[in-house]
């Protein structure tokens, strides 16, 4: 029985992925009026989807060869369990009316089967596309658990969307650029490092005009860029400041207060 609880095949071992799911999360929720039993279930439901891909990706290993055939009993076992908790949570969603939270789950079925052929292939490591297409996915939470909390649909559930979707795909490309900068063996001159950082700067300084637009739109909060400028300055100084020998922990960890400080200031702003 120890056998089947193995962290390895039951817990997602990439720890900077778990501020994807949670920032939407938490974003939705107290952008929202209530906790009720639905947004648990919802809550349940979210983090089952997302905790199924560890187990699902040690079974493809598996089957393709890349890891021992007696990991297929633990990843067999967390499969059912993460499938039958995500079951159990949509299914009480279902009856409490929210079956239109269940579609937001539709774009995300191709993209993860992609993940899987890439696992089958040994392929999926450094994939900026496809990680920013998966977290463009668990965005997804941060409307879906506005709507239940609100009870309702409401069209500003995608401006949230996009927020999110906006930030992580940033820091995505930011946390890139760090491990690129690592591997220098000494500072590089002014216009390299402006070079190498080109990618990440575009990202965040369209973020920053797009939270702008969209507050002076009246779509979103008037304050809602300041999250945004925090991730601006925080590039601005990564490129002036190369990673060079940073194990890649501390830049993960660094990647992690930053994602954490803009949530809660995104939060704290949304309600202001």
């Amino acid at each position: 029985m120890r056998e089947l609880f193995k962290k390895h095949i039951a817990i997602p071992q990439d720890h900077g992925s778990w501020i994807f799911i949670l920032s939407p999360l938490l974003i939705g929720l107290f952008a929202g009026e209530a906790f009720t039993y639905a947004t648990l279930s919802l809550i349940i439901s979210a983090m089952s989807a997302f905790m199924i891909r560890q187990p699902m990706t040690i079974f493809v290993k598996v089957v393709s060869g890349r890891r021992p055939k007696a990991d297929l009993p633990p990843a067999l076992f967390w499969l059912l369990i993460y499938g039958f908790s995500t079951s159990l949570a949509l299914t009480f969603l279902i009856v409490q009316g929210f079956v239109y939270v269940l579609y937001l789950a539709i774009p995300g079925v191709p993209v993860f089967v992609w993940h899987l052929w890439l696992v089958s292939k040994r392929n999926e490591r450094k994939k900026v596309g496809i990680e920013v297409l998966a977290t463009g996915i668990l965005s997804l939470a941060a409307p879906a658990a506005y709507w239940v909390s609100l009870g309702e649909y409401n069209s500003t559930g995608w401006a949230l969307w996009a927020c999110t979707w906006l930030q992580t795909a940033a820091s995505i490309v930011y946390a890139y650029l760090r491990l690129e900068q690592r591997e220098l063996n000494a500072q590089p001159a002014n216009r390299e490092m402006w070079r190498m950082g080109q990618r990440s700067l575009v990202y965040t300084s369209s973020n920053l005009f797009i939270a702008l637009v969209l507050s002076w739109g009246n779509i979103v909060p008037q304050l809602i860029f300041i999250p945004f400028l925090l991730q601006w300055v925080e590039t601005i100084w990564g490129i002036t400041h190369p990673s060079i020998g940073w194990k890649p922990a501390h830049i993960g960890v660094r990647q992690l207060i930053i994602s954490t400080l803009w949530t809660i200031l995104f939060i704290i702003f949304w309600k202001a």
